[in-house]
């Protein structure tokens, strides 16, 4: 006969060393003991006498522990130990749960960092920190599945209507999820299944103000911002340098010559992989001497408000024209670059290759051949300040069209 649940609840430890066993076939019994009950399942296996443990009563309840010993008994008769099996199984758990989904992407965020400018890893670092790890970063990545990265990433990013960001985080984690395939941490990318889930983009460019009277308004609202110092002189540099956001909020100070009046960018930070020259004008100089006592100490021209040791937000600029009544409708950020491009061209007639060359754009000789980073920079630096001229002109009413540059 075997054994019952009433049984199996009310059996008592006699007080015996050993323990009481207490068998219910199939090899199988109840181990009482002082310390509590046990099941276990005695076995022959390759000549050898061996025991395997089923579980602790009540956490394993009878049915449960004659489920365990059926598929024991199923291994052996394939010629497997159930220890080793046991054994095996409990390692791999360990591993899942040590490959989580924030494991994995950082990992792979550090083997692939040298492929990205690092103005793009700290933010597709930034990115994920944000909006997925908080979500399914503690999550084994092999037990995460389509429904998990829709529901608790994707759909989070919609309703806050960050659809752009939404397919960019996508596209993040099925690139995380395929490293964990060919890693053999997972079977598949599960994002492939979203691809018809996400809310459709809509393709637009980054809102510019061109028009010059507008530009100056513009220009006067930013002298009057009484916001955070290291933003005020942020949204002051934006329009004097026009480079990419991302290039100015990562601005170091070891790239900084203000004696020479230079910015030096490597090509790990360029979008187009290319060292790149910015030529001070005299007012963005004294901009950055200006926060040079407030951030110089550090690493960034520009640091997060809450730790020196990250730059700021790729968010504080374009909040801070909200805050002034800009929308991103009417202009952003990134919007300087076509400002400048625009009025330097149409406006003041300044040459088209060295503008597109100020603006770190890819620009080839007669030959296709790229231009080098100090390509015309006597040039540049001469164009950099009349630009600079023109818009003090603006934000002080002296001027709207400004005179004409060479042609």
């Amino acid at each position: 006969m075997g054994l019952t649940d009433t049984f199996v609840r009310a059996a008592k430890h006699s007080g015996a060393a050993a323990g009481d066993k207490h068998t219910d076939g199939g090899a199988m019994y109840l181990l009482v003991k002082a310390s509590g009950k046990y099941w276990r399942m005695n076995y022959r296996f390759a000549g050898a006498r061996k025991t395997l443990a089923l579980g602790v009563y009540p956490a394993v309840t009878l049915a449960q522990a004659r489920q365990r010993r059926d598929k024991a008994r199923a291994l052996l008769a394939d010629g497997v130990d159930p220890s080793t099996a046991k054994r095996q199984e409990k390692q791999a758990k360990i591993a899942e749960a040590a490959n989580t989904f924030e494991a994995v992407a950082r990992d792979w965020l550090a083997r692939t960092s040298a492929k990205r400018a690092e103005i793009t890893q700290v933010k597709v670092q930034t990115w994920l920190e944000k909006d997925a790890f908080p979500f399914i970063g503690n999550m084994p990545i092999a037990t995460i599945g389509p429904r998990d990265v829709l529901e608790r990433v994707v759909r989070k990013l919609e309703a806050r209507g960050a659809i752009d960001t939404a397919h960019r985080l996508k596209q993040l984690c099925g690139q995380v999820f395929r490293y964990a395939v060919v890693t053999g941490l997972t079977e598949r990318d599960v994002t492939a299944d979203l691809r018809d889930a996400l809310t459709a983009k809509t393709k637009s460019n980054h809102a510019a103000i061109t028009d010059p009277r507008l530009l100056g308004e513009l220009l006067r609202s930013i002298q009057d911002f009484k916001g955070h110092p290291c933003t005020l002189a942020a949204l002051k540099l934006s329009p004097l340098v026009f480079v990419r956001p991302g290039e100015l909020r990562t601005a170091e100070w070891a790239g900084i010559d203000l004696d020479a009046a230079e910015w030096r960018m490597p090509g790990a930070k360029m979008k187009m992989k290319h060292d790149h020259i910015v030529p001070l004008s005299r007012q963005a100089v004294e901009i950055l001497r200006g926060v040079q006592p407030v951030t110089g100490h550090g690493r960034y021209v520009f640091p997060s408000l809450r730790t020196g040791e990250r730059p700021m937000s790729e968010n504080t600029v374009n909040a801070a024209l909200r805050a002034m009544g800009y929308s991103a409708e009417t202009h952003t950020g990134h919007g300087f670059r076509a400002t400048a491009r625009t009025i330097m061209d149409e406006v003041l007639n300044e040459r088209v290759d060295l503008i597109e060359h100020q603006l770190a754009h890819a620009v080839k000789d007669v030959n296709g051949r790229a231009y080098n980073r100090t390509a015309h920079l006597p040039a540049r630096r001469l164009m950099m300040q009349r630009w600079a001229d023109y818009l003090d002109g603006l934000r002080l009413g002296t001027e709207c069209a400004g005179p004409s540059g060479p042609a």
